[in-house]
């Protein structure tokens, strides 16, 4: 199973976006130190919560200052982009990176992006498979690309730099609470990022949504695989449960009812009636209704191998929602006590450890009187040098033998 992160991101509104923006790369760089695999970079246009217009250039600039970590768009608006301007883009970076890009995609997230875009939003999600089935063509076929689309036209058309990961990076598609996600991956053949897991009922809703991708993959001559789909939630861990949920509860509650009840007048992801006041929709709740991981790193590990179950045959990954809801020290050391003590655990990094630890506890009384009889006979060898030199021997060697190690 692979672990990363995905960042819209999500930072309040009147702060210093250089220095917000400088936080979002430096979590990122200690994300690559830590050893996660993956990073998907968002974009938004409006709101003023999620302030990266351009994943590409952000991912660029990261690369400069990560090592391993592989670098996707989480995602690319593609209505918003004429499709082969999307394709030599991340060729280009593919190639600027040696092979660390994924190219996420999504129609776009945000009303008000296409709004001011002039797109209307019942198109979005056709515009998007119509701009990935570009993309796919460009990557893979040499010359001659023509199409007469509802919404992108080539004429003639060639990527001169095709990418560096054969035949493409890999490719994404974003799924939130609607289908369309799930429909247009299994059209495309595509992986699948799974933002909405902690609405309600999203987690027991899994199978069906992986169900209904295979469906239309075999409808359309397609294959999807679970090993490119990724699960993205909310996490913050600390030494307890109560611990972790003060950590987050203020920088949460605010996330939720400013942001996403306020703003985007997204309440249905957050009532648990009709009319419920704004004021109950808090991080408590979230917590409660068991979309996010919240607690300890045993919670985490007992929480992530119950998905595992829910989800019917297993998955490639999961990406933790990128927030700022408790200090950056704390959002750090989540991301630490993770990555110590949770990804091992799904990645049997830990369990040859965790034998030879087992193997040598059972046999600790044989290896030690072993060891014992190694030490005496080194004393008897001592004291019969001793004697054949005519030396008394150092009263050191008749010192009892203890089981602490020097």
């Amino acid at each position: 199973m692979k672990f990363g992160i995905f960042m819209a991101p999500f930072h309040r509104v009147g702060e210093n976006p250089t220095l917000a923006f400088e936080r979002d790369m430096q979590l990122i760089e200690w994300l690559d130190e830590l050893g996660y695999e993956e990073a998907f970079i968002g974009e938004h246009h409006s709101a003023g919560w999620e302030i990266i217009p351009s994943p590409e250039i952000f991912m660029a600039v990261a690369a400069t200052r990560t090592k391993r970590i592989m670098l996707g768009s989480g995602v690319v608006s593609v209505p918003y982009h004429h499709p082969f301007n999307v394709a030599n883009r991340f060729a280009l970076l593919d190639h600027l990176t040696h092979g660390r890009v994924m190219l996420g995609c999504g129609p776009g997230a945000l009303p008000s992006d296409a709004y001011m875009l002039g797109i209307e939003t019942t198109t979005q999600r056709e515009r998007m498979v119509e701009g990935i089935k570009v993309i796919q063509r460009l990557f893979t076929e040499e010359g001659g690309i023509s199409v007469d689309g509802s919404y992108f036209k080539l004429h003639d058309a060639h990527l001169q730099v095709k990418p560096f990961q054969q035949p493409h990076m890999p490719i994404f598609v974003a799924n939130t609470f609607s289908p369309s996600g799930m429909v247009a991956a299994g059209e495309l053949g595509c992986g699948v990022l799974s933002i909405g897991t902690f609405a309600p009922d999203g987690l027991k809703d899994l199978p069906k949504r992986w169900a209904m991708a295979e469906e239309i993959a075999a409808e359309n001559g397609k294959k999807v695989d679970r090993k490119n789909w990724r699960l993205v939630f909310p996490m913050h861990l600390a030494e307890s449960r109560k611990e972790a949920l003060d950590d987050i509860r203020e920088g949460c509650n605010a996330w939720i009812q400013k942001y996403f009840v306020e703003t985007l007048a997204a309440k249905i992801q957050f009532e648990e009636y009709p009319g419920q006041p704004v004021e109950e929709m808090t991080a408590d709740r979230m917590v409660a209704r068991g979309g996010s991981i919240v607690g300890t790193p045993d919670d985490a590990v007992a929480y992530l191998r119950n998905v595992w179950e829910l989800s019917g045959g297993g998955f490639g990954g999961v990406l933790f929602l990128a927030h700022e809801w408790a200090t950056r020290e704390k959002v750090q050391h989540s991301f630490e006590l993770m990555a110590r003590y949770v990804i091992p655990q799904f990645q049997a990094s830990a369990v040859p450890i965790e034998y030879s630890q087992q193997w040598t506890s059972k046999r600790s009384e044989q290896l030690f009187g072993s060891s014992v009889a190694g030490i005496m006979k080194a004393i008897q060898d001592y004291k019969q040098h001793a004697a054949k030199q005519g030396r008394k021997p150092s009263d050191i060697v008749d010192q009892p033998i203890t089981r602490v190690r020097p």
